[in-house]
């Protein structure tokens, strides 16, 4: 059986998903009723390394205990080796960081390879979630298996470097771990249809490679709740999270269901039923009904992207409430990093009436460099058709991150953890200091409260003057349609543009 007959329908089971709970002895279920087998006695570790271990605290947060309370630890490199068809399958890691045994969770220092790519590289799993305020990660990765293989390796290893937290001569080095990990065979979701590459100027179609690799960076239900694994469709179990904490500024607009009246409608094979869950299209966010309002701001998210990388955007439409059933009753801008994406955006035009589900792909690419860049997205009326309402709307939204072809790799730095407030004199902690250090760093703290309260207000208005500025540069480079256009971007200087290479093109299929 093909991987396209295994995946057909409306909400066709998918077969051969595998989920391995690392470090368990036995099998498990999860809070979404997907069933974990335990490595330990898996056949597809027949001979597993490393040490198995249970997690030392279980934070309230976690969405289950499975998989996350038990590890396997490895002090060097292990591969696990799954059978799976040619064709596109989703590798899910799951991380909790946590002490496990006598291992500090900063000393986990590792990386991971996949299908011949570097996935993770020095990732340290506490560090990451301490950046992202999260108890548990999950990273979530599109594989291409090509024709002539019948398995995918997936192989972690610690880092060489000596652990910052060892003292100079003492035993000891970096280890690698990790919770749960999950395979999910899939169609091939990302190359097809073929993108466009946002310029600004005359937006080009530009293929993707059919072997590229994909890393999510954000899965979004735009005015909607989050989605958790066990209601996404087509059975791929993906997170779909709110997208209310990645909107710039206070004009975050209007949130809305479908009304009652509306069916959210798919249309395959160009908009399959898999591609995302009903939840998504049934909710949106728009910009509002004041029409003044609305053009005097851009409806705007900024999301946090690995910098010098290409990555692919997906906008999921769907017009669910009525009045909105012509065309050009709302037509609006899309703007990518103050790159005109898409002008004209009429939903109703694109989908072909009100309750019809429609989605459209954009390339990118990010700041050139190193670290974290920041990824703008967002939408303004387009007045140029004379629409009826000076509006704009979306459902969700979807970024992934494109593999770098000289080195194979998908890894980006781990994600600076934001500095630490100070504590307050009554909670310092230190209660090991005696009754003249505490009385005299009492006095110290009266004697500079005066100085302290003059620095405060200083801060704050440099703060203030900051804000300021930002909002008034972001309303500067966006509300107004980009005076850029016609100007390409340029792709980082270790990146071949898409247009000027075979990487993210091939004329002849092998």
């Amino acid at each position: 059986m093909s991987l396209a007959d295994a995946v057909s329908g409306d909400e066709s089971d998918v077969s051969g998903q595998i989920r391995l709970s690392c470090g368990a002895t036995a099998s498990d279920t999860d809070g979404d009723g997907r069933v974990w087998d335990g490595d330990a006695v898996s056949k597809f570790a027949p001979s597993v390394t490393g040490a198995a271990a249970a997690a030392s605290y279980q934070d309230p947060s976690l969405p289950s205990t499975v998989p996350y309370m038990t590890a396997r630890v490895f002090a060097s490199s292990y591969t696990y080796s799954f059978p799976v068809r040619p064709g596109r399958v989703f590798l899910r890691l799951y991380f909790y960081p946590s002490a496990y045994g006598n291992l500090s969770a900063a000393d986990a220092l590792f990386g991971v390879t996949a299908g011949g790519v570097v996935l993770l590289h020095d990732f340290n799993a506490s560090q990451t979630a301490l950046a992202l305020n999260y108890a548990s990660l999950v990273r979530e990765f599109s594989l291409n298996v090509s024709s002539g293989d019948t398995s995918l390796d997936v192989t972690f290893a610690p880092s060489s470097s000596r652990p910052a937290s060892r003292q100079r001569g003492s035993p000891g080095s970096y280890y690698a771990f990790v919770n749960g990990i999950e395979v999910v065979p899939t169609p091939d979701i990302f190359t097809k249809p073929v993108p466009t590459f946002a310029n600004g100027g005359l937006p080009d179609p530009v293929p993707i490679r059919t072997d590229t690799a994909f890393q999510t960076m954000y899965r979004l239900n735009v005015g909607g709740m989050a989605v958790t694994p066990g209601y996404d469709s087509g059975r791929f179990y993906r997170s779909w999270d709110n997208d209310a904490s990645y909107l710039f500024g206070a004009a975050s607009g209007v949130t809305f269901e479908k009304d009652s009246n509306v069916t959210v409608q798919y249309n395959p094979p160009s908009v399959p039923r898999h591609i995302a869950p009903e939840s998504v299209y049934a909710t949106a966010r728009s910009m509002g009904s004041n029409a003044q309002i609305n053009l005097n701001y851009n409806l705007t998210w900024i999301l946090p992207v690995d910098a010098g990388f290409y990555y692919l955007l997906r906008f999921h439409f769907c017009e669910i409430q009525y009045p909105i059933t012509m065309v050009n009753q709302r037509s609006f801008f899309i703007y990518i990093n103050n790159q005109t994406a898409q002008s004209q955006m009429d939903v109703i035009a694109w989908s072909g009436g009100i309750g019809r589900a429609v989605y459209t792909d954009y390339l990118i690419v990010a700041t050139p460099g190193t670290g974290q860049t920041d990824l703008w997205v967002a939408l303004h009326p387009d007045l140029s058709s004379k629409p009826q309402y000076y509006d704009a709307i979306l459902n969700g939204l979807e970024v992934f991150k494109l593999q770098s072809y000289g080195s194979n790799n998908l890894a980006g730095p781990n994600p600076p953890i934001p500095p630490k407030q100070p504590s307050a004199i009554a909670g310092t902690g230190d209660e090991s200091k005696s009754d003249s250090e505490k009385k005299s760093i009492a006095c110290s703290t009266v004697a500079g409260a005066a100085a302290g309260c003059l620095l405060a207000v200083l801060v704050g208005l440099l703060c203030v003057f900051a804000v300021r500025r930002r909002q008034g540069k972001a309303a500067a480079a966006v509300v107004d349609e980009p005076e850029t256009a016609g100007v390409q971007d340029k792709p980082g200087h270790r990146l071949l543009g898409p247009t000027e290479s075979t990487f993210f093109y091939e004329t002849t299929q092998k």
